[in-house]
């Protein structure tokens, strides 16, 4: 028997929580595979306190993260602070001087398109700062 792939566990994860917070980042997650069919999904982070790990999305180098806490899923972007964002949709950690985060409570969403073109934007920034 061979150990799930990064995928089969974000699969495992969404579906056991049977809630809000998996349907929502379950469609996040489909939303960065539309922007960047190349992403891919590795699970970092496992340890006792939280052996789920945490889903990454990763194309040259991380793109973001998915955290699921009890009021709210949370998208954070690596290189946040350095992405255009003119819809706004960084909603958390925006004092910080690197990440930036999308906190969604129950019934909240993104705008689609505003989402995809921040993790389109994500990618170039990675893939710019590869060619340094």
């Amino acid at each position: 028997m061979t150990d799930p792939t990064p995928s089969e566990r974000i699969d495992a994860r969404l579906a056991a929580l049977g809630d809000w917070r998996g349907a929502t980042l379950a469609r996040l997650r489909r939303l960065i595979h539309e922007a960047d069919p190349q992403v891919e999904e590795t699970v970092k982070w496992v340890k006792p306190t939280n052996p789920h790990g945490v889903p990454v999305w990763e194309h040259a180098g991380i793109l973001c993260t998915g955290e699921v806490y009890k009021g709210y899923v949370k998208l954070t972007f690596a290189n946040g602070a350095a992405l255009p964002d003119p819809a706004n949709i960084f909603n958390a950690s925006l004092e910080g001087g690197t990440r930036r985060a999308i906190d969604l409570k129950e019934g909240e969403d993104v705008d689609p398109q505003a989402f995809k073109t921040l993790v389109e934007a994500a990618v170039a920034h990675n893939l710019a700062k590869k060619k340094r």
